[in-house]
Order: structure tokens, then sequence, then C-alpha cells
């Protein structure tokens, strides 16, 4: 912390002298603002015909002191965000209208940001993205086209934030309950010589988490250069940073937490003589303090805009991410016949040891569109093509009671190549003052191809589990809208789309662990039907959407994970969910703001048969089901106050109850929870800065003692019905406090 004080000091000493000489030149101005020239291809217009929310840089700006990007994305209809350490830094993910992350495609500047293999997005493997982000906009349902893996319930397109025109800069401390801390410092060139903006950020965020060992430790970084011509602009870009955060992805059942408290998990636990803590069986045990999961990640970005003429303007992005990680995990009575670098035979043997899963993966690619714009049309063409290539493999640390040469090479190994490539064209066609009418046609190729020997021991093949996956898809993703503005504060809209989405990696290669056969999973197709009308004036902004999103072969969550705790998930033939959106905003005074957001859903599978190979209902029809992890009712209500500098909002979300299993478990649920968050602001100019920001943010105001996710699953055992559930708790109340010095 001291040296980063110093470097601090040091920076703005140099800023002071700088900023006397800095050139601040408009003219290229003229032809293009210093704005990121959005990316086209991926974005809704306001005629777009499609059920979406803006977040504008300003609010993005207003929530990026320390928590993870999900927690901006909650404020948003329809969306839950969870954590697993309970205290919104890093293991982060989110939901939307109850469609889990693989199913979510979220880009930056057009660029896919999913992992094309688990199609997830790991927040902390991009630490502090939040800071680099311009800004938002979330799609609900099929939404537009756009690039990387479908978008199967929402996308979250975001834009980085754009070099700023005059020379300054930020920097920023948080630091709040369980040790929470954010530093950062942000430095902008401004304009120079009329043509050139250089930009670049570094941040630190760590904590010790409300989960026990639950620590979290990214390093970021940002630098992107922009040259403005007279009809061009360029940008390259560079984001990413090392993220290191100890396992917390097993939850804890409510046994557990009556015993040892709400902060337990087993993660890292072994059994030991002298080990300092006890277990309600007297087994004293420790844990190992490097059971964590790390993982570098590099985004590289080349963005091109150039207008042709008065109605074309043509975008070009090359990008190219590296990433390298691994869990690195401590475990207890392995059998050593499950690894194949040990040469062991006799599956009787056990013994403690350390491992670790490792990954290598590069995704390089390029997008381009094409935009033609007239009085009464608007063109948007182009396509993506995008390779990916991951090894994964397995090596062993340590071995209880064996030299390291026994356990020297890779206990697995695979690999994985995957090619994803889409055109596109969208219409929309003015067809009389206020109506449009809007049309969107994709095709999309996925060739996905793995190969090799996976981690997992098939004991009823006694044998590591095979990996041969070769597959190829072929999707048609249509899209039609109607948009009527009308009485001038008045908007209708309604649009229909078909769209697909091919299984993840752990959908093929963890079937086994449930299925009875060895068939393959899958591909999804979705029918989405949205009818909205908004509202929107000075003081009222009022919004209601109806969707019914109809699935074949949708892949539902079936409550088990698998060893890395991700979700496993099973092929339904006919499911759907519906419901409506409602938003309300109301501004009675310049300093008062009121409003919220709700969703009333169901969220059934129709005639579900149970095909758990273990389930007590295996085989069964057991009627129409709730789909697991599917709220009927969620919604969030706010009050802002704005008064001069001083800013107040108060936020409150409640989340229904949700099932694990898509057999409507009462044993395996998660409970309906409610939180609220009081944020305070004041904002102050000085003569030594343009001006300061004092903040403090107290989550969770009324103590709410509630689990944010969690999983489980029912087997039989000797003729008897065990169900197992396991739940992610989240902090009581606590505190994070900013300051942050804009120059």
């Amino acid at each position: 912390m001291k040296r980063f004080f110093l470097t601090l000091a040091a920076v703005a000493q140099v800023l002071t002298v700088a900023k006397a000489a800095a050139q601040q030149s408009q003219d290229s101005l003229l032809t293009y603002s210093v704005e990121m020239v959005e990316v086209v291809g991926v974005r809704a217009r306001n005629t777009s015909a499609v059920t979406h929310t803006n977040i504008s840089e300003s609010e993005v700006a207003r929530n990026r002191y320390g928590l993870d990007f999900p927690s901006l994305l909650s404020l948003t209809p329809s969306v839950i965000a969870t954590n697993e350490t309970g205290i919104g830094i890093g293991g982060t993910s989110f939901r939307m209208r109850g469609t889990d992350a693989t199913r979510l495609n979220v880009t930056i500047n057009g660029v896919a940001m999913n992992n094309p293999d688990s199609h997830s997005m790991y927040w902390y493997d991009t630490p502090d993205l939040i800071s680099s982000v311009g800004d938002v906009q979330i799609q609900r349902g099929a939404g537009t086209s756009t690039n990387g893996t479908g978008a199967f319930g929402g996308a979250v397109s975001m834009t980085t934030a754009a070099p700023k025109s005059e020379f300054g800069g930020e920097a920023t401390l948080s630091y709040g309950s369980y040790n929470t801390q954010k530093q950062g410092i942000q430095l902008s060139s401004g304009l120079l010589n009329g043509r050139w903006a250089l930009d670049a950020r570094m941040t630190h965020i760590a904590s010790d988490g409300y989960i026990d060992r639950g620590a979290t430790d990214l390093a970021s970084y940002m630098v992107q250069g922009a040259y403005y011509g007279d009809r061009t602009v360029v940008k390259l870009l560079s984001f990413g940073g090392k993220a290191k955060t100890y396992l917390t992805y097993t939850g804890v059942t409510k046994q557990e937490m009556e015993l040892y408290g709400r902060r337990y998990h087993t993660e890292g636990q072994y059994e030991s003589d002298s080990g300092p803590y006890q277990l309600a069986d007297g087994t004293h045990v420790d844990y190992y303090d490097d059971h964590t999961d790390n993982y570098l990640q590099l985004n590289n970005q080349l963005v091109v805009n150039h207008r042709l003429s008065e109605r074309w303007l043509m975008n070009f992005t090359g990008f190219y991410t590296y990433g390298y990680g691994f869990y690195k995990q401590y475990k207890a009575d392995r059998t050593l016949g499950e690894y194949l670098n040990l040469g062991i035979t006799d599956y009787g043997i056990e013994a403690d040891m350390i491992r670790r899963k490792i990954m290598e993966n590069h995704t390089g690619g390029a997008n381009i569109a094409m935009a033609y714009s007239a009085d009464n049309l608007s063109l948007v063409m182009g396509g993506s093509w995008s390779l990916y290539a991951c090894p994964h493999w397995g090596e062993l640390d340590w071995v209880d009671g064996m030299e390291s040469s026994a356990y020297a090479g890779r206990w697995y190994d695979n690999d994985v190549r995957k090619q994803d490539a889409n055109l596109f064209v969208k219409a929309d066609w003015r067809v009389a003052q206020g109506l449009n009418l809007v049309a969107d046609m994709q095709y999309r190729h996925v060739y996905y191809k793995a190969w090799g020997v996976n981690d997992n021991f098939d004991w009823n093949r006694m044998e590591m589990q095979p990996v041969d996956v070769n597959k190829s898809y072929n999707f048609l993703n249509p899209r039609v809208g109607i948009n009527y503005n009308f009485a001038r504060y008045h908007l209708l809209y309604a649009s229909a789309a078909i769209a697909h989405k091919e299984p993840t990696r752990s959908d093929f290669t963890d079937r086994y662990m449930f299925s009875s056969d060895d068939k393959q999973p899958e591909a999804e197709r979705l029918y989405d039907f949205e009818l909205g009308y908004n509202f929107t004036s000075p003081q009222v902004t009022l919004g209601i959407n109806l969707y019914y999103m109809l699935y074949r072969n949708q892949l539902v969550h079936t409550g088990m994970v698998n060893d890395s705790s991700d979700a496993l998930n099973v092929n339904v033939p006919d499911s759907y969910r519906c419901g409506v959106e409602l938003t309300a905003l109301w501004r009675p005074a310049k300093w008062l703001s009121l409003g919220g957001n709700a969703t009333l859903s169901a969220n059934k599978i129709r005639d579900y048969v149970d095909l758990l190979s273990e389930s007590p209902t295996y085989g069964q029809n057991l009627g129409d089901m709730t789909i697991s992890y599917s709220p009927s009712a969620m919604g969030r209500c706010f009050v802002g106050v704005n008064v001069g500098g001083f800013e107040a909002m108060l936020n409150t979300t409640f989340v229904g109850k949700q099932y694990f299993t898509n057999n409507e478990c009462e044993a395996l649920t998660l409970d309906a929870y409610n939180f609220t968050t009081l944020d305070l602001s004041y904002t102050m100019q000085s003569a030594a800065a343009r001006k300061v920001r004092f903040g403090i943010t107290i989550h969770n105001l009324y103590n709410q003692m509630y689990c944010s996710s969690g999983y489980g699953y029912s087997y039989m055992w000797d003729g008897e019905r065990y169900d197992e559930a396991y739940y992610f708790p989240q902090a009581p109340l606590h505190v994070l406090a900013n300051v942050t010095v804009t120059f």
C-alpha cells in the first residue's frame, strides 16, 4: 500500500507539470467526437423492437468502486447476480430470465468475451473490467444478431470507455469489511495534435471474502491508443490482468452451517493429527493455503471505423486473447489408479496429493460490419470469424509417500479446436412517421472438435474417460419486429425470433455422470416472442414487456455439478418461459427519483421425464415441472436523492424461491430472499483537482441471512433416498468506503 501511495504522488506531480503543456486541439472533433464509435453490428437501436436496457457511462462509473460487473447488471430487469465468496468479488456470475451464464452472450466492442469452450464469462479473469467500460446495453430474449456463443436468454454488449478529450486522470482508493480494498489509477493524454489520444489504467483489488479463506487478489490493466482522422478512427487497446482466488466453489450444507457457522466450507481441508481445527466428530483437520484458481488473461483488439461516404460506415475489429491458468488443489485419499502417469492398477491404494488442472487458450479472429443509413432505411451487414485452441492437461505437484520422479508427467491430456463464423444482415425501414419495420437474419457455423483423455475416471469402464467430439452446427437465426412511436411519449413494439445454441464442453464430457445411455447432447432451439409498451416523459417512465420463450431441447440444470462445480445439464424436449417485465421511474423533483422493476414469470418443462440414472424418480413422467433456478417473482425498488454534490441511493432487491432440480423437490430449494443496499456519496470541487468524491456503500443494510445460489441432487442408496443440498451464504451487513480524485 505504501508503494502505491508513493507512486500515486509521483504521478500526480508529473501530471501537474505536464498539464500546462498538453495540446488540446479540437479540430478533428468536427468530424468525430472522441467517444468510441459504437460497433453497430451487435447493438439495438430505439427502433429495433428489441427488449433492452441501456446503462450510461455515468451510471457505470457510480458502481465501479470494488464489486464485480454482475452487481451492476443485477440492477436491471430479470437479472440475478450470484457470488461464491459472499461479498460480490471473486466467483461472481449472473442469470437472466432464469437462464444461466453459459447461455448469455457477452461482448465488448463487438468481440465475444464468453469462453468458447464453457460458454461462460468469468468476470474475475478480466479483473475490474467495469473500470474500462463506457456504456452497456442488456438485451433480454433472443436479441439482435451478435458474435460468439448464442444469446439464448439475453446478451450484454459493452464498449470500452473512450479516451478523454482533455489531459487528466483519476485515482481511486476503496476499503471496507473483510479487508476488501481497491487501488486504481487512470491517466489520459487528452487530444494530442488534434489527432492522437492515449489512455492507461492500473488497478488492484483484494479481499479476504466473507466465506472462510475466500480470498481474492486481482491485478488488472488497460491501455489504449487512438488516432482520429478526417474519415477514420483507429483504436488499439489491450486489457486484462492476473487473478488468484481461493477455491470456494463447494457450497455448504444447512447442517454444516449449524455446526460451524455460515462462513464454513470444505475446500482444501484435510485430516491431520495435529490439525488446529476440530470437526464435530472429533476429527482434527487443517487447510492447504494454496488451494487456488490462478489465471492470466490478455485481451487485445484493433478497432477501425471508416466513413466511406455520408451514408456508409465500415467497422473492422481484429482481436486476439491469450489465457493461461490452473487450479491448484489439495485432494485427500485419492485412488491412485485414477491417475495415468502413476502406472498403478491396484485400485485399493489411496494417498493425499496436490494436483494442478491446467489450460492454455488462444482465441483470434475478426469482425467486420458495414452500415448504410438513408432517410427511411438503415442497413447493417457483416460477419465474424474466430478460431479457438485450448489444450487441457493435469500434473501432480506432490503425492504422499512417493518420490517426485514417480508422479512426473501428465495424468490427463486433451485438446480443443473450435471455429465460429457468422454472417448477418439487419434492416430497419421507416414505413411512416413513427412506424418502423425491422428484420434480422444471421447464419452461424460452428465446428467443434475435442480429443484426448479427460480428467474424469469412468468407474463403469475402469478407465480415464476418452474425449472424442467432432461436431458441426449450422444455424439460421431470423428475427422480425415492428416499432411504433406515437403521441410523442408512447412506444409500442413486437418481435418474433428464432435462436439456436450448441452444447458446452461439459455437456459432452460430463453427461456420463448422470446419463443411462451414451447419447450426446442436442443443440437447443428457442422461439422468442416479445410484446412491449413504453411511456417516456420528462418526469415519468413506464414500461411493460410480455415475453413467451418456447424451447426445443433446452439444456436445463440438473442440480448436479462436476468436479469443478460446473453445472450438469440435460436436454428436455419441450419447455417454456413466459412472463411480464415491469419498469417504472418517477422524478417528482429534480433532486428526487423513485422507481423499480419487477418480473413475474412461469418457467415450465412440459411432461418432464426424469432421465438422471441415480434419481429416485428415474424414468417417471412427472408432468409439468418448474425449471431449475427460475424464480416466479423477482424485482427491485429504489429511492434516489441528488442535492448539490450529495447523492444517496437506497436499493432493495427481492428474489423468489428457486428449485435446484427439475422435479420440484422441496428439500432441494433456495429460499426467497431480499436485501437492501444504501449508497452515499459527496462530490466536491477543489483547487488541486477537478473533483473529489467521497463515498460509502452499506451492503445488506438490514442484515439479512440469505444465500444467493446453490446446488443439489437426490439419489438412492441401499433402498434409502438421500437429498443433498449445498448453499453459498452471503455476508451480513458490510461496508465499502471509497475516495476518488479526478484531476
